[in-house]
């Protein structure tokens, strides 16, 4: 039989260990919210309603927040509200885009349209623009800056914490 001091010896090792492996596949699957050194836009082509496309290309040459989400996601669908509005006060100075790669353009459009989103919608139909930014939860919005280089990474946002990071971009890019 252990002592308790045996014990606690072989529970700490245990958590030190099921937390090392945890970081170790996070770090393998580039699942941090960090942009990286030298991270730029990658070029891969999303689709628009009427099945018209866009190269991730186009997009480059101003400031930019682009936000991955998709309608069965629960906080992706309350800060559409918070990106709505944000993007009602800088829409003119930073461009907006959302990109769904698990909704129909239609559903897309629909749903985030009832919660007063009128900025540009796009699908990533194949993934190829999450799989190329190893993007691996919902939601993250990508701050970009004029000449595509990503600025940061991050997860949920409310209006406040969205209004600050666009702040942050537009006083970079001066």
């Amino acid at each position: 039989m252990k002592s308790n001091g045996q014990r606690r010896t072989a529970i700490v090792v245990s958590i030190l260990a099921v937390l090392l492996a945890i970081g170790a596949a996070i770090r393998l699957s580039g699942g941090d919210d960090s942009a990286g050194e030298d991270a730029t836009l990658p070029s891969v082509e999303l689709t628009a309603a009427g099945d018209s496309t866009l190269s991730t290309d186009d997009l480059v040459g101003e400031p930019l927040v682009i936000n991955f989400w998709y309608s069965a996601c629960p906080p992706c669908a309350n800060e559409l509200q918070d990106f709505a509005a944000v993007h009602t006060q800088y829409g003119d100075e930073v461009r907006f885009v959302g990109v769904n790669a698990i909704d129909s353009v239609e559903k897309m459009s629909a749903f985030a349209g009832e919660r007063g989103v009128t900025y540009e919608l796009y699908q990533d139909r194949l993934a190829e623009l999450q799989t190329e930014l190893r993007l691996t939860s919902f939601p993250t919005t990508l701050f970009v800056a004029a000449d595509g280089s990503i600025v940061e990474r991050t997860g949920v946002l409310d209006e406040s914490s969205l209004e600050n990071k666009v702040i942050e971009l537009l006083a970079a890019e001066s």
